[in-house]
């Protein structure tokens, strides 16, 4: 089962883009991110038309998420338990039946936090406090599980081009690493960390300053595993080249194939 996580940044402005992807990639299970769409304004039936079971968790002009499937998917959930007012549309959830098993699939857009400090960044200590709670109990379950999204987490130096530029960062501040380690070292297995240890791994790539033509880039975009999942892990990696299409987001798809 090939899983993948993609920052699409507004499915309508990238529907060219993201078709001609899962076209030559072929996953099984994607999880959206900035779908920038209202539920009833997503394009669900073209993705339908191609055997694609849609789900979405929209807003209006920002955030939002989505699960595509070419497999059964069942028990889906929406928005990240823990705070009945937040009504940002971040969280996105499923279990999907595979030939070999069943794995939940956790779909995140975890908040930016930027200006730091302030309430944008209050916003994102507190979502990540949730969002641990919500992992530990997804190992309390014992079965294969991913949590996987933009997390606008740089974990370490090394997942960046330039660390120096993002001290100041709510992406790079200690406050925001130490919440992702916390999550982490709950027992999770970072999939592109386990195959791929070299710095120099990104996965988003700024539109301003000529980023993506120096390489000036970061990794964001996370899939971590619980210990059932890592188990079945069999391949991962990063569609660097997506973002040197036509109208590409700035961040490319990651992905996942487990044994399933």
């Amino acid at each position: 089962m090939k899983i993948a996580t993609f920052n699409i940044n507004g499915v309508k402005a990238r529907i060219e883009a993201l078709l001609e992807w899962l076209a030559a990639a072929q996953p099984d299970v994607v999880l959206l991110q900035e779908i920038k769409s209202q539920d009833k304004d997503f394009p669900r039936e073209l993705f339908q038309d191609l055997g694609w079971r849609v789900e979405t968790h929209g807003q209006k002009s920002f955030n939002g998420v989505a699960i595509l499937s070419r497999l059964p998917i069942e028990d889906v959930t929406r928005g990240l338990p823990g705070d009945d007012a937040d009504e940002q549309a971040r969280w996105i959830e499923a279990t999907v039946i595979g030939s070999g098993g069943a794995v939940r699939v956790c779909g995140l857009y975890l908040p930016n936090g930027n200006p730091a400090p302030g309430p944008k960044y209050d916003y994102k200590l507190a979502w990540m406090d949730r969002l641990h709670a919500r992992a530990a109990a997804l190992l309390a379950a014992e079965e294969p599980g991913v949590l996987a999204g933009d997390w606008n987490v740089i974990p370490q130096p090394e997942d960046a081009a330039r660390p120096e530029a993002w001290v100041q960062d709510a992406l790079f501040l200690p406050a925001s690493r130490a919440a992702f380690r916390r999550i982490l070292n709950l027992g999770f297995t970072d999939a592109i960390r386990a195959r791929d240890p070299r710095p120099g791994v990104y996965t988003f790539w700024d539109y301003q300053a000529a980023a993506w033509e120096k390489n000036n880039g970061i990794r964001i975009d996370h899939l971590l595993l619980t210990p059932q999942a890592a188990d079945r892990l069999t391949g991962a990696g990063i569609d660097k080249a997506v973002r040197d299409g036509v109208k590409p987001s700035d961040h490319v798809p990651v992905w996942v194939e487990l044994d399933l």
